[in-house]
């Protein structure tokens, strides 16, 4: 390694550490990302990914939430959150700078992921896109890394699991599917996709996939792109419930969280213990009528609220 490769680890390193303090400082990094290089679609993806776990963030210290679930599980579910999204930016970042970087100069720097820890899979898939400059492919790669990567230090994690995912508020939500991913319009209309069985590694993959295949193949692209250029993240769900509700139901993210300071992972790459299936570069299975979630989004917010109000006649009952 020369003396430039070493300073710009250390850049990018830098980089990296800033664009990591918070949820919204990584939607902002994602997404000016994706503006500069739209070949790079997992960037929008995540930006937009990234918003989503903003508001669930948000929504914990919102009304709703705070009257069904307890202090203390707001908390470790807000961790959980944080957690992943900070570990996977802490990996996927420097990937999207090392790209950067290579375009500048015009030629690949790849061979500098193993530095900042990334998997030898992800460095493989670098510099086949380099050569091929298949999007759909880096694009499936980088869902594929991301979910794997957050499997044992979270998923599988013992105390993730007693703590949230285990737990009966966290069944109930997959139960009544409450929990979304969503890519609203400046025009009020929001599409997206929910999971079942968030804890397996292939529903998560697929999940990405469909997101994806939202994003950039059904012909709505750019009225996600006008959503995220005209709406500042600020953690929110009043960023798009703006277009129907008259009030701010949930909270801003930096006036309701601290920074969280975390530790990088260590230990064995993911991909030393974990074979890559062929299926998860399959496309997704999805029908164009299941994407549009305006009125389901809707309802479930009735749902809650009627949810609220049983809770609260059940605690003036008692």
């Amino acid at each position: 390694m020369n003396h430039d490769e070493r300073q710009l680890i250390q850049h990018i390193l830098q980089t990296t550490r800033k664009g990591n303090i918070d949820n919204i400082s990584r939607t902002n990094c994602y997404e000016s990302f994706y503006f500069r290089y739209q070949e790079i679609k997992w960037a929008f993806l995540a930006g937009l990914v990234s918003r989503n776990a903003g508001w669930n963030m948000c929504d914990l210290e919102g009304k709703s939430y705070s009257s069904l679930l307890t202090k203390q599980y707001r908390t470790y579910l807000f961790l959980t959150y944080e957690r992943a999204n900070w570990l996977i930016f802490q990996d996927a970042y420097p990937q999207l700078l090392l790209y950067h970087y290579s375009t500048k100069i015009g030629r690949p720097l790849f061979h500098l992921l193993p530095y900042f820890h990334v998997s030898a899979f992800m460095q493989q898939e670098w510099f086949r896109f380099w050569q091929t400059g298949n999007e759909n492919r880096l694009l499936y790669s980088l869902i594929i890394n991301e979910q794997n990567l957050i499997q044992e230090p979270i998923i599988s994690k013992l105390f993730y699991q007693k703590k949230v995912f285990q737990t009966v508020p966290f069944y109930l939500q997959e139960l009544f599917h409450f929990n979304a991913v969503i890519f609203p319009t400046c025009y009020g209309e929001i599409f997206g996709a929910t999971v079942k069985k968030f804890v397996k590694l292939d529903q998560r993959i697929e999940l990405g996939k469909k997101l994806a295949w939202i994003l950039f193949d059904t012909g709505r692209l750019q009225t996600f792109i006008d959503f995220a250029i005209h709406t500042p993240h600020t953690g929110s769900r009043y960023d798009y419930e703006k277009f129907w509700l008259k009030k701010r139901n949930t909270p801003m993210l930096r006036l309701t969280y601290p920074i969280v300071k975390q530790e990088p992972l260590t230990g064995i790459s993911w991909d030393k213990k974990q074979r890559v299936k062929k299926r998860w570069f399959l496309p997704p299975i999805i029908k164009e009528e299941e994407v549009n979630m305006t009125y389901w989004l809707r309802k479930k917010h009735i749902e809650i609220e009627l949810l609220v109000n049983l809770k609260e006649w059940m605690r003036w009952n008692e």
